[in-house]
């Protein structure tokens, strides 16, 4: 499509659909208490629309074109395009988290009701694999090339289960030897492990001092981005450690990640999504809803 059809069919479309169709950057925002996901626009830090969704939308990741949400709740993953829900996949009792594997295929979501992974095929919209885990699985993070997956084994936990995607096997257990809660996997091959209940933060074998637990990182730009949803901070820290910059942002704000030059975090206690550059500066906070757990940058 060239610019000047670009142009005409913006003019002809309905506003909201114009709308969506000039706006940067969006965001998905998962509004729990009302089945929806709010899509925000990052550069003019407004809602757009929102996309209706089976009830107790929590966790949201991009996995290609296609959002992946987890319903706890309701023990269901829904496929979004961006616009609407594809496909809704049962046989599930908690999904939690989800890792996108680099394919844009395949992802991988924690259940923590039956204590395992599944692999899911998500332009299908089908499961292709599970794998059972001794403990309550939770957070989830994948290395660069999709070979391995780290999943923490409960809320303030003892282990780390280490998975191999093929086969998808467990392949043996990590123990940073203090209550973790978030796992991540950092570009330079370090893994981050965050804690449920103390401030510690694992990089490599080394522990660092952190905010209020529990803590949950994202990575860009060179640097990790550490947010303390009890402490209302966000900690721009280098690869060893180091913490280059803090930002206050809204109390609850837990979950975060980064994507297209921003950080997104959003705030389970106020609704609201917390904007940051790529420096880790706060551009804006937009209200979306009363409490919402995790936001995803949009498929384009």
């Amino acid at each position: 499509m060239n610019r000047r059809e670009f142009v005409l069919l913006s003019a002809a479309a309905p506003f909201g659909v114009r709308a969506w169709l000039t706006a940067g950057p969006v965001a998905l925002v998962t509004c729990d208490e009302e089945a929806r996901l709010a899509a925000v626009d990052i550069l003019a830090r407004r809602e757009l629309h929102s996309i209706a969704t089976l009830p107790d939308p929590r966790a949201v990741e991009l996995v290609g074109d296609r959002a992946v949400v987890c319903h706890t709740a309701v023990g269901a993953v829904s496929l979004v395009d961006g616009r609407r829900v594809r496909h809704v996949l049962k046989g599930f009792v908690e999904p939690r988290y989800v890792a996108a594997h680099p394919d844009g295929r395949h992802a991988f979501v924690t259940d923590s009701g039956r204590s395992g992974v599944v692999a899911i095929d998500v332009l299908r919209g089908v499961e292709v694999g599970r794998v059972r885990l001794p403990g309550w699985a939770r957070h989830i993070t994948i290395d660069a090339r999709g070979e391995r997956l780290w999943v923490a084994l409960g809320s303030a936990a003892e282990h780390v289960a280490v998975i191999e995607t093929a086969g998808l096997r467990h392949a043996g257990t990590l123990t940073p030897g203090f209550p973790l809660h978030d796992v991540g996997r950092a570009p330079d091959g370090l893994l981050w492990i965050t804690s449920g209940a103390a401030r510690r933060l694992a990089i490599g074998g080394s522990v660092h001092v952190a905010d209020l637990a529990p803590q949950h990182v994202t990575f860009g730009n060179g640097h990790a981005f550490v947010t303390s949803g009890d402490s209302g901070t966000l900690h721009v820290q280098s690869s060893d450690g180091a913490v280059r910059r803090t930002t206050s942002i809204p109390t609850g704000s837990y979950n975060v990640q980064y994507g297209r030059g921003y950080v997104i975090t959003a705030s389970l206690l106020h609704g609201t999504l917390a904007i940051l550059d790529r420096a880790g500066r706060l551009l804006g906070v937009v209200q979306v809803a009363k409490s919402c757990h995790d936001a995803c940058f949009a498929p384009v």
